[in-house]
């Protein structure tokens, strides 16, 4: 098979929970465990950080990945989903995995593909670490893809667990309330490993300490340890600063990832760099700084309050649940403009009516569906959102919507893109 052959291969014979949700999800690890074993147990070769939560995992694995990276680590990084290209999963230094070894592993383990009938995710999460263990990267940094427990990365022994954040987000599969979920995300946290969680929440604290005791792991609150200050905006960065016990440590962080929610994610990443330090890992503040200030040029992460155009502002977000919306609701109170236009599209097995209750009434709105099955319905989208005083047009497709928002946006308007990974993937 060809590279495209390849991929189509993947995506019509594995169940893949981008497309169908819930029934992709295996609630074991037994078909990574078997996958990995007959690979020689790839993910034992190279040293790992392990990010799982419910929000911000992505950004915090892409600036951790950037940090190693401009440190002068060979660095891999695992991430899902993938917006444009399946290969944006699988990157070392920021380049993606050559199209070759992705036909060539395919082509190598397709009997037992055939045998085992695995996900689209476990076998993508072997492939990655085949993938690292082959380029002898010095470190990689892998994103939980759901839950954590029974997610199929949890097979490795890492330098460092990081959870960002608890909101709920795929109850169907990991509870309903912040308890069940935290206990879920806890499952990453292994024996004798140091876990640096990014947010303390009442309901998910004493999961996460009792946990970390049962494991015999040293645990750290980052928004306990550390905060931000004197924060503003300057062209396209965030500048922060930041204090721990009142006292200065970093002046002036320029973030190239400048949505104000990332001022959560900087205090995890922060923080996991501090262990790490200590762990003996050389991660001088110059590298950083340059890091910080390129995670997006360093490792290609796109879709985070990503501006596409001017005059009309476009800005595209990911956030997808109500915690995430509300961040996105809260950056476009802080950016000016005359009229606010919101492409939105949304998948079935979100908490559609609890991110419509938070979304700006005054808004001119373009309701939509990406191009899966798991999408809800335009037309069902705009029913639902009309009850929530939510008014607009339905649009068959995403950049029908699109168009239509810059047709109507005048120049000192803003259009804003989300409500799902899917919408933002197709508009890229």
């Amino acid at each position: 098979m060809n590279y495209k052959q390849t991929i189509d291969y993947l995506y019509s014979r594995l169940p893949m929970f981008t497309r169908v949700g819930a029934l992709a999800f295996k609630k074991d690890l037994h078909n990574t465990i078997l996958m990995c074993a007959q690979l020689g147990n790839p993910q034992n070769k190279f040293k790992t950080i392990h990010v799982g939560g419910t929000n911000g995992k992505g950004s915090t694995s892409h600036t951790l990945a950037a940090i190693f990276q401009q440190a002068g680590y060979k660095t891999g990084l695992y991430t899902s989903p993938h917006l444009k290209d399946f290969r944006e999963r699988i990157r070392i230094n920021g380049t993606m995995v050559p199209e070759t070894f992705v036909t060539d592993f395919v082509n190598r383990q397709k009997e037992t593909i055939e045998a085992i009938s695995p996900s689209f995710f476990e076998v993508t999460v072997a492939m990655a670490f085949a993938y690292f263990a082959e380029e002898k990267v010095d470190i990689a940094i892998i994103e939980v893809g759901l839950g954590g427990r029974l997610d199929s990365t949890n097979i490795i022994t890492p330098e460092l667990s990081v959870i960002t954040n608890i909101s709920l987000d795929h109850t169907n599969m990991l509870g309903n309330t912040l308890t069940e979920i935290a206990t879920e995300k806890a499952g990453i946290i292994k024996p004798g490993i140091p876990v640096v969680i990014g947010e303390k929440q009442t309901e998910s604290e004493a999961v996460f300490l009792t946990k970390a005791s049962t494991t015999n792991s040293k645990i750290v609150f980052a928004d306990q340890e550390l905060s931000t200050t004197n924060t503003f905006r300057e062209k396209e960065y965030l500048v922060t600063s930041i204090l721990k016990n009142e006292t200065l440590i970093y002046k002036d962080l320029r973030l190239d990832l400048n949505g104000i929610y990332q001022l959560k994610n900087i205090l995890t990443v922060l923080q996991a760099v501090d262990i790490l330090k200590n762990k003996g890992y050389t991660l001088n503040d110059k590298p950083l700084y340059t890091a910080l200030k390129n995670v997006k040029t360093l490792t290609g992460l796109q879709g985070r309050w990503q501006k596409l155009s001017e005059h009309p502002l476009v800005i595209c977000d990911t956030g997808h649940n109500m915690a995430g919306i509300k961040e996105v609701v809260q950056n476009l109170k802080e950016t000016p403009f005359e009229k606010l236009h919101i492409v939105i599209g949304m998948v079935k097995d979100k908490d559609i009516s609890g991110v419509l209750t938070l979304l700006p009434t005054e808004a001119i709105y373009y309701f939509c569906q990406p191009q899966l099955e798991r999408a809800l319905p335009a037309q069902e989208l705009a029913l639902q959102a009309k009850v929530q005083q939510l008014h607009g047009n339905v649009f068959d497709t995403v950049t029908a919507a699109l168009n239509a928002a810059k047709e109507n946006a005048g120049k000192d308007d803003l259009i804003f893109i989300g409500g799902s990974n899917f919408v933002v993937a197709e508009v890229l």
